[in-house]
């Protein structure tokens, strides 16, 4: 499977350019904390991972920064990530949104962030780093996949369970280079992807702990375990979408960009993953694939095609997974639009069907693409560098972006960056690796 996970660029501020700093916060941010407390008292807010923020005595630290949402500001409070830990990466919030997990790619540590109270309640090590974690349905427990952990006697890789509140391990399970992981939307399921593998395995959180410790992961049947693998051949998978209701995965296979041999889409009847002739129902080719969207009866699926560059294809399920051709000279119920290239790992939909499609290492001006779903247009910003965060604004008609170290604010009735009187757009100091809305 791809695997392009270098560390994100540095920056650092000197004492002479920290004064500076000073003035262009003092420009780029206001306090709304109505009391001066160290908390914003914002009641709709975004986190911004940043992990070089400059200190007063010179360099920088891993911060989290706190934005007010509703206004597109920063407010000028954060959350000190250090010294609990040396980085400050991706983020996953909470089901119920109490709390953010916030990864330390530097040292694999993952600290844990009280959305109330503003402040990290905790800090973990992990035995390797990750850059795919969430806090389970139960808002309790969470799920990291670390494709690099060893394990004896085995080949690295473990999909790892620990106590979001103490850090302690409560079960792990032996996966080779398990790196992403896919929840269906009642967390009954959880899919996981690995590393130059053509399976898919299946996890079922509610049997973990329950059913003894698995040493090794064996093919699914009919009799439900903890862990097991589909019983089904599919082509460098790494992602799926699950339907609304969770009895139907969309399994996204790589093919040639992962180094397989096709790329496609998997219908899986999550009824029956133990039942080989019929756990995939169907599957289509598609141009290129390495992440998706299921937006009603609309699957989008963005990879890059080698020498042809980034693809969209838009699948039209409305009339069945069937009925779906991509590939063909007159194609069926699909669209296929040209994007950006790179390894496309962020999608997102805003507000006025405006999907927003991000990649790393594009070789284009932008590697970022705004696909409008209603009048079948792309727009491509000319804001360089890598796309590490997506987050739509709910019930805004505004998606921030962080590209190339920036935070930026679109505007989705008009697909261009937002006028924000009087300052602009928001300068986070230092690197702008990723954003979450944390509020309701």
């Amino acid at each position: 499977m791809l695997s392009k996970t270098p560390g994100l660029e540095r920056t650092s501020c000197g004492l002479a350019v920290f004064a500076a700093v000073l003035f262009l916060l003092s420009c780029s941010s206001y306090n709304s904390g109505g009391g001066g407390g160290s908390r914003s008292g914002l009641r709709f807010r975004a986190f911004v991972s940043n992990p070089v923020h400059p200190n007063a005595t010179g360099g920088g630290s891993p911060v989290v920064e706190i934005m007010d949402a509703s206004k597109d500001l920063l407010s000028g409070f954060l959350v000190s990530i250090a010294p609990n830990a040396s980085d400050a990466g991706m983020m996953s919030v909470s089901p119920n949104h109490d709390r953010t997990l916030v990864i330390s790619p530097r040292d694999s540590r993952l600290a844990v962030v009280d959305n109330v109270k503003e402040s990290v309640v905790g800090a973990f090590s992990l035995p390797g780093p990750s850059e795919s974690f969430f806090i389970w349905t139960d808002n309790h427990s969470a799920f990291i996949a670390l494709p690099s952990a060893p394990v004896t006697a085995q080949s690295p890789g473990v999909v790892e369970q620990l106590d979001a509140s103490s850090g302690a391990v409560t079960s792990t399970l032996p996966i080779p280079s398990a790196r992403f992981l896919v929840e269906s939307p009642n967390g009954n399921q959880i899919l996981v992807f690995s590393d130059n593998a053509d399976t898919v395995v299946m996890l079922t959180p509610s049997l973990i702990g329950v059913a003894g410790q698995p040493t090794s992961i064996a093919p699914c049947t009919t009799v439900q375990v903890p862990a097991c693998i589909l019983p089904a051949t599919f082509d460098r998978p790494i992602w799926a979408v699950f339907d609304a209701s969770g009895s139907t995965a969309y399994v996204i296979d790589c093919g040639p960009e992962c180094g397989g041999t096709a790329a496609g889409v998997s219908a899986v009847d999550m009824a029956n993953t133990g039942n080989p002739a019929q756990v995939v129902t169907a599957t289509t080719p598609v141009p290129a694939g390495t992440t998706a969207l299921l937006q009603g009866n609309q699957l989008y699926v963005a990879g890059t095609q080698s020498s042809v560059g980034g693809t969209l294809s838009v699948l039209n399920l409305a009339a069945g997974f069937s009925t779906v051709d991509c590939t063909s000279a007159t194609p069926a119920n699909c669209q296929v639009v040209d994007i950006p290239d790179g390894y496309h790992n962020r999608i997102q939909m805003g507000s006025n069907g405006q999907l927003f499609v991000g990649s790393r290492y594009c070789t284009t001006a932008s590697c970022l693409a705004i696909f409008d779903t209603i009048h079948s247009k792309v727009t491509l910003p000319q804001v360089g560098g890598h796309v590490t965060g997506i987050e739509a604004i709910p019930n805004r008609n505004a998606v921030y972006v962080c590209q190339g170290g920036l935070l930026r604010v679109y505007d989705t009735t008009i697909d261009a960056l937002k006028n924000i009187p009087p300052l602009g757009q928001p300068n986070v100091i230092g690197q702008a690796v990723d954003v979450k809305v944390v509020d309701f």
